[in-house]
């Protein structure tokens, strides 16, 4: 077999295995991002006050 066609089916390899590497990377990074808005927005909050006494939390006088 030509050397040549062995190097350049191994080259298409790596390649292939980089770009997986590479999309792998990228979700793992937008799903960070999606957890970093919501933590923000206070959307992690709602589900915390379910420890709370009630009325713990419920209103916050914000005049002071």
């Amino acid at each position: 077999m030509d050397m040549a066609l062995v190097a350049s089916a191994l080259a298409l390899q790596a390649g292939k295995t980089q770009s997986e590497i590479g999309a792998t990377i990228m979700k793992s990074n937008a799903d960070m991002e999606k957890s970093t808005v919501l933590t923000l927005l206070g959307a992690a909050q709602q589900s915390s006050q379910a420890n709370l006494a009630a009325g713990v939390g419920g209103q916050v006088d914000i005049a002071a």
